[in-house]
């Protein structure tokens, strides 16, 4: 990732009221020729004609610095990406789900593309597909086949293995349907951080020699769920390529094979580039504290443990949201502090290297409240 430059903020002109204003009772009273005092009428009116000076001053300042990138948001922050990077739209999450017969036939069995599957109980409200038609084999009785959800975003992320089991279109001599893994890949709209970083990348994508950051541009683009990528080359003409999914994910294999073809691509990588997609190795550690909470604040206590958990749940997220992000447990403390514990007795983890094709992934997680304390 790109490191910004430290700039002072950026002001196109002058919106300090005061300045205004005294610039304006100058230029008064260089035409009139008067010398104004704080009671005359004049001067009441130009504090008013000066407020709506100051205000679209303000306007202008606003609008100029959302032309650059580092302010950009919105609909302006696509024109700024248009054509050569444009916003990732929202992708649905995909799985693999077996269709299983009841008996073996002889005859091929058709699985027509479109064929919608709902987790139990969703009665409707979420439903995935068949991206292709299939087929099950004479005198085979089970094929799996890639689904995806079909309202593109997260909201089709995590379904695990077993919960996507009810057929809504029924098909002859289908006995069950199950997906084989946790639904993942799903997006999403690009948000402006992120979509900002990409563009801030796009042009280490014109190269042809192959640089770090032009296969992480390239890598990022093939989905909107891919928060962090790295690049790593070990050896000459040999080079690894690893997606990490939001929220601290690992990629499933329709993700990788999409990130693959994106950066083999003949424009994008080099003849002489042999480049690998692989999924990020999980660094596993665990999570033991005790927390105390200050006696005088007896009465806020379930409001700081509430914010203890909270705490917790947000340094899981944090740690497992960025590859090669060491495990820190001076982090921890430092979260669990703020949300209101007097101190903290860490028992694990201790601080851990993660190399930058791999992500710290939590464990076995025991926070526990040790009770009231003095200072």
């Amino acid at each position: 990732m790109a490191q910004l430059v430290e700039l002072p903020d950026i002001k196109f002109v002058e919106d300090d009221a005061n300045k205004v204003f005294l610039e304006m009772v100058a230029v008064f009273q260089g035409f009139t020729g008067r010398t104004l005092n704080r009671a005359d009428p004049e001067m009441l009116a130009l504090r008013a004609f000066a407020q709506l000076i100051i205000q679209q001053r303000v306007l202008i300042n606003k609008v100029a610095k959302g032309e650059l990138l580092r302010y950009a948001k919105g609909i302006v922050l696509d024109y700024l990406g248009d054509p050569e990077t444009p916003r990732l739209q929202a992708e649905p999450a995909i799985t693999t789900e077996r269709f299983t017969l009841s008996i073996p036939l002889v005859t091929p069995q058709i699985i027509p593309a479109g064929t919608r599957i709902a987790p139990e109980g969703a009665e409707g409200s979420i439903l995935f597909a068949t991206k292709t038609a299939a087929t099950i084999p004479a005198g085979v009785t089970t094929a799996d086949v890639l689904i995806e959800c079909l309202t593109p975003g997260v909201i089709g992320n995590g379904f695990l293995p077993g919960q996507l089991t009810t057929l809504i279109d029924p098909l002859p001599f289908v006995a069950s349907v199950t997906n084989q893994t946790t639904t993942a890949g799903g997006a999403d709209t690009e948000d402006d951080d992120s979509y900002r970083e990409r563009i801030r990348m796009a042009p280490e994508s014109f190269s042809t020699a192959g640089p770090e950051e032009g296969y992480e541009y390239w890598a990022k683009s093939a989905s909107a769920a891919i928060v962090d990528v790295a690049a790593v080359s070990e050896s000459p003409g040999e080079v690894t390529v690893v997606p990490l999914l939001e929220g601290g994910q690992i990629p499933t294999q329709a993700v990788l094979d999409a990130v693959a073809a994106k950066v083999n691509g003949r424009r994008i990588r080099p003849l002489t580039d042999r480049v690998t997609v692989q999924a990020p190795e999980a660094a596993p550690y665990d999570i033991d504290l005790t927390y105390y909470i200050d006696s005088d604040r007896a009465a806020e206590l379930a409001v700081i443990q509430s914010a203890v958990d909270a705490a917790v749940e947000a340094y899981k997220l944090w740690q497992r949201s960025k590859l090669g992000r060491d495990v820190n447990p001076s982090e921890l403390i430092w979260r669990v502090m703020s949300a209101g514990s007097l101190r903290v007795a860490v028992r694990a983890p201790m601080f851990m290297d993660v190399s930058q094709l791999q992500v710290a992934q939590e464990a076995n997680v025991n926070v526990v409240f040790g009770g009231l304390a003095d200072d």
